[in-house]
């Protein structure tokens, strides 16, 4: 498994990636969420861990864009089940519920690529994977070489 990434926010709000040495964007920090890399992110000034209130941020931004995830009567209800009698069973029950749902995700996929196997679609599939992969190596070499040598 990856080391965990230490990000920093500043006060002027902004995120230093430490293992990168840079600053980084709401986006960057979703793209690591996506990518499932291990990741903390730690107030500066206090030093509290504030991942989940990050975390938090990049939903409200996905909620308030194009089509939210989440129903106004879905977060009502969350917010009902933040009483102490159903806080427990609630949360228990989202987080049984994501698994089964991801685990269901994955058997799906799966499934998937053993009925494509063989088939000409696999194989245009493998090709498409293959040329990405050539891209992304051709515009690294690219980016490389564009970068000023010390």
């Amino acid at each position: 498994m990856a080391e965990e990434r230490i990000i920093k926010k500043y006060p002027n709000r902004r995120l230093y990636d430490t293992n990168q040495s840079c600053y980084i964007t709401l986006s960057d920090v979703r793209d690591l969420v996506l990518a499932e890399t291990p990741f903390k992110v730690i107030d500066r000034q206090s030093g509290d861990d504030i991942t989940r209130s990050i975390l938090l941020q990049i939903i409200m931004e996905q909620e308030s864009g194009g089509q939210p995830l989440f129903s106004t009567d879905i977060l009502a209800q969350f917010i009902r089940n933040y009483s102490d009698a159903t806080r427990k069973g609630f949360m228990e029950y989202m987080e049984q519920s994501v698994g089964l749902f991801t685990s269901q995700q994955t058997a799906m996929q799966e499934q998937m690529h053993k009925v494509l196997a063989g088939t000409p679609l696999d194989v245009w599939m493998k090709v498409g994977e293959q040329n990405i992969e050539t891209w992304k190596k051709m515009q690294e070499s690219i980016m490389g070489n564009l970068t000023p040598k010390k």
